[in-house]
């Protein structure tokens, strides 16, 4: 009997004891938590420190980022997206991939120079319609091409100098986009590095058809017939032999004067020039100089099979460009750069040659998509040959090796909407065979009636 009582009363009082100690040890577990989530979290902090090494600045309302000498290897996540300026100069970046400033659309300068960069993907620069400054220079690159650009519209200041330029044949579209007149910001005292007989001369002075002449060896380009080593003096055609009247516009025509070029002083206030039916087979670049208000320009059935790129400089007002039935293969790059509001344009009956030199126009209207066009269609080689220039660019882009492909930025849902944007053009190339029938001639001049 006294025995269980003792033993009764053992058992309160430790449970009376584990009871007192209960909170202290929740309190402890609860504790001992606290401060493992505080070392996480201290932990955490840290990393998204490095994360950020940078300093972020607002200076005349515009925010940028200084993260320049930080030893970064390539952009970083995190910072924020509504920069105008970014400074990244002499760090350790070396490959620029494609949608790397994706996040960043607002920027306008972009500052690279000093890096090791020596690759730079087509659509590195993606997304960012607002950048007018890019600093390059001092670096590791030796080729690029213009596609590189294609999504910088508003860049106007680009430095390329110091880098190991290699001047070869595929350099010659963007050697030609850097010689392109308005572009005469772009490239400054950059330099080839290669081969040795380019060494040390400036970019913007190379002849670009002269980089693909070893490529070639036998077969003369038609553009050197006409703009090479031999010189063809011919006399200067007056606009006199033209008829000159003012009324409604001031028009001059220079129809079936059998013009072997465009003629010269043409008098600067004329708004319609209309000089087809003639033999001109090249367009030179100050042949429409002082004819800045022109805004109708006929030159259908003659000869011509190349337009320098600076043909059209300065015709900010032209409105109606007829190149129809003449000899074109294709339109070199820049050549349309001025033509802001250009609404009718003739192709048709040209012998088009649907290859890589056929894409810089393709896309040209494209991306101004209200200019009315028609006749756009692939003459060369045999198996385009009556196909739409829009089916040819569908088929570049499905089937030709990987290698020759640029790779579309973003993802595979974008590249399958750039194919749509081909379908889409196709079917406006038959669309414009139907319209044609409604189309009337005036002065020589097609007029459209569109509802």
């Amino acid at each position: 009997m006294h025995v269980s009582t003792v033993i009764t009363l053992l058992f309160f009082c430790n449970a009376a004891e584990l009871h007192k100690a209960s909170p202290e040890g929740s309190g402890s577990r609860t504790n001992h938590g606290r401060a493992g989530r505080s070392q996480r979290g201290s932990s955490l902090l840290k990393r998204n420190t490095s994360v950020l090494p940078c300093k972020v600045h607002t200076y005349l309302h515009e925010k940028y980022l200084d993260c320049q000498e930080k030893n970064l290897v390539n952009v970083l996540p995190g910072w924020p997206q509504d920069l105008q300026q970014m400074l990244l100069a002499k760090n350790k970046i070396r490959v620029l991939k494609n949608n790397t400033f994706l996040a960043y659309q607002r920027l306008k300068i972009l500052d690279l120079q000093r890096n090791e960069i020596s690759k730079i993907e087509n659509g590195a620069f993606f997304g960012l319609n607002d950048l007018t400054t890019l600093l390059l220079q001092h670096n590791q690159i030796k080729t690029l091409k213009e596609g590189v650009f294609a999504y910088t519209p508003t860049l106007v200041s680009l430095r390329l100098y110091d880098n190991p330029w290699d001047c070869t044949c595929k350099m010659k579209t963007f050697i030609s986009m850097l010689q392109i007149p308005r572009n005469n910001n772009m490239g400054n005292y950059a330099k080839c590095e290669s081969p040795q007989k380019l060494k040390n001369q400036r970019l913007r002075q190379i002849k670009p058809e002269e980089l693909c002449r070893e490529k070639v060896k036998g077969q003369l380009d038609p553009k050197l017939q006409l703009t090479g080593n031999l010189t063809v003096t011919q006399p200067e055609v007056n606009y006199t032999l033209c008829n000159h009247s003012v009324f409604p516009t001031e028009m001059l025509d220079c129809k079936r004067k059998e013009l072997k070029k465009v003629p010269n002083n043409i008098p600067p206030n004329i708004v319609t020039l209309d000089l087809s039916y003639n033999k001109i087979s090249q367009l030179g670049p100050k042949d429409f100089k002082d004819v800045y208000k022109l805004k109708n320009l006929n030159l259908r059935s003659n000869a011509i099979e190349y337009i320098d790129p600076a043909a059209f400089l300065g015709l900010t007002h032209l409105e109606e460009l007829d190149l129809s039935n003449n000899s074109l293969h294709n339109i070199e790059y820049g050549v349309l750069e001025d033509l802001y509001i250009l609404k009718l344009f003739g192709l048709r009956d040209n012998p088009w040659r649907c290859d890589y030199d056929i894409h810089y126009l393709f896309y040209w209207l494209k991306h101004h998509y209200n200019v009315y066009h028609n006749g756009l269609e692939c003459k060369f080689p045999e198996e385009y040959k009556g196909c739409s220039v829009g089916k040819y660019i569908r088929n570049y882009f499905e089937e030709c090796p990987r290698d020759k492909l640029p790779e579309p930025p973003g993802s595979s849902e974008e590249y399958e909407e750039t194919k749509d944007d081909v379908n889409q053009e196709t079917k406006d190339d038959e669309r414009e065979k139907t319209h044609s029938d409604h189309t009337t001639k005036k002065l020589g001049v097609r007029v459209i009636f569109i509802g």
